[in-house]
């Protein structure tokens, strides 16, 4: 079970103020689960764990066992919560530079680069390869751009039949570009509920198809998002009361922290969960990341005597999946034979002691959110647990934590400067 600390924050409020806030915490989340918040037709997310529709549980399972045995890469097209769930959930669990299951994800549609679709498709053109297209509405500049080109490669390298065979779509259920053509030429196609917005989308379709693609149990991830919500409540209050806390004590960023770099797109995940669920009507927290102890030697510094306006909220993983020691060196030039046959994770987890000790002597409040290890149970709950938590800081702040805004803005100037006419 997910363990909160907020220990290391306390002297920056009284108890006082904390009970203030965490009643504003209660009072949201009785918002949310009575439907009577703002943006309340997206809460599908709330009870999914509990709810998922078996059938199409069963095809997720079915149709990844069929990708697998067709092809050894698969290609995820998708930007934002199309594919940032699932990346994130896939790199945590696999191998640091090979995935133990043997198919290959990779991913296109999350940029405009030219260099980089280039660069894929020369990489894939001597691969086995199956397609994931993911886009509630199907024309989303950057993976309707990915897949046009994708579609191209595909049809020319294994003829229209087969490409349609191997290219599997996740889109609105019933409108849309993609579901047109699922409908008009038989792509296998997955829907994305109708009350369930992207960034909250992990738990369907959306995620679950690609990670159990990568080869890992999306039973156990739904059993650990159930745990979280039947076990987690005290801890999403008192994370959501103590960040809204120190927001109102004028710390404006959170940084997300983590000592294991597997967890380095799960900060990316939450960077867009936050920031597009609180960053509205000239409110939220800013949501930053650092992956330590890698970023001390580049940003520790500022964190340490910068802008006062900071708080860390550190990913703590208490088991590693192995241990390796510090050997033995005759000549100790390096000065590390005081460390002989200490396990580095012991080190790693030293340093996540040190540095909170020095961040929090310098003014900044740390957090500390703890699962027991990497694995499926553990990524669910971590999962369920930050979409809950987000949603009612959300509430706390009186703003709509489902929409987004403020993101059309630059997409209609672009559309204007490349000539889209209609805008």
């Amino acid at each position: 079970m997910i363990r909160f600390e907020n220990d290391n924050s306390e002297s920056h409020y009284s108890r006082e103020e904390f009970n203030l806030s965490y009643k504003a915490a209660e009072k949201a989340l009785n918002l949310l689960e009575n439907g009577s918040g703002k943006g309340s037709d997206y809460i599908g997310w709330l009870n999914l764990p509990f709810n998922y529709d078996e059938e199409e549980l069963g095809r997720v399972l079915q149709i990844s066992e069929e990708i697998k045995r067709k092809c050894n890469t698969f290609v995820v097209i998708g930007i934002g919560g199309s594919y940032l769930g699932a990346r994130m959930v896939i790199d945590a669990l696999s191998g640091s530079f090979f995935n133990e299951n043997k198919i290959e994800i990779i991913y296109a549609g999350n940029n405009l680069s030219s260099d980089y679709i280039n660069e894929l498709l020369e990489y894939i053109k001597d691969k086995d390869v199956c397609v994931n297209v993911i886009s509630k509405s199907g024309t989303t500049t950057e993976p309707a751009i990915a897949f046009r080109l994708i579609k191209k490669f595909m049809d020319e390298k294994y003829g229209v039949l087969e490409s349609i065979k191997r290219t599997y779509i996740t889109t609105d259920k019933e409108k849309g570009a993609l579901r047109t053509l699922a409908n008009d030429l038989g792509h296998e196609a997955f829907a994305v509920p109708d009350d369930i917005g992207g960034r909250y989308s992990v738990l369907t379709a959306v995620g679950l198809l690609p990670i159990a693609v990568a080869g890992f149990d999306i039973e156990k991830i739904l059993k650990g998002s159930r745990i979280a919500k039947k076990n987690n409540r005290e801890e999403v209050l008192r994370y959501a009361a103590t960040r809204n806390i120190l927001n109102r004590q004028g710390k404006e960023i959170e940084l997300y922290v983590s000592y294991e770099p597997k967890l380095g797109m799960l900060i990316e995940w939450l960077k867009q969960l936050y920031g597009e669920s609180e960053g509205k009507e000239g409110k939220g927290i800013f949501p930053a990341g650092l992956i330590y102890t890698t970023d001390l030697h580049s940003m520790g510094q500022y964190v340490q005597e910068g802008r006062r306006i900071i708080f860390e909220t550190n990913i703590a993983v208490e088991n590693s999946k192995s241990e390796i020691k510090v050997p033995y060196d005759e000549n100790n030039l390096d000065g590390l034979n005081y460390l002989l046959d200490k396990n580095v994770d012991e080190i790693n987890k030293v340093a996540a002691k040190a540095t909170t000790m020095a961040h929090v002597d310098g003014g900044v409040p740390n957090l500390e959110i703890k699962i027991d290890k990497l694995d499926e149970i553990n990524m669910g709950e971590l999962i369920y647990f930050f979409e809950w938590a987000c949603a009612v800081s959300g509430y706390i702040n009186d703003i709509n934590p489902f929409d987004q805004p403020g993101v059309e803005a630059y997409k209609n100037n672009m559309f204007r400067l490349l000539g889209k006419t209609g805008v």
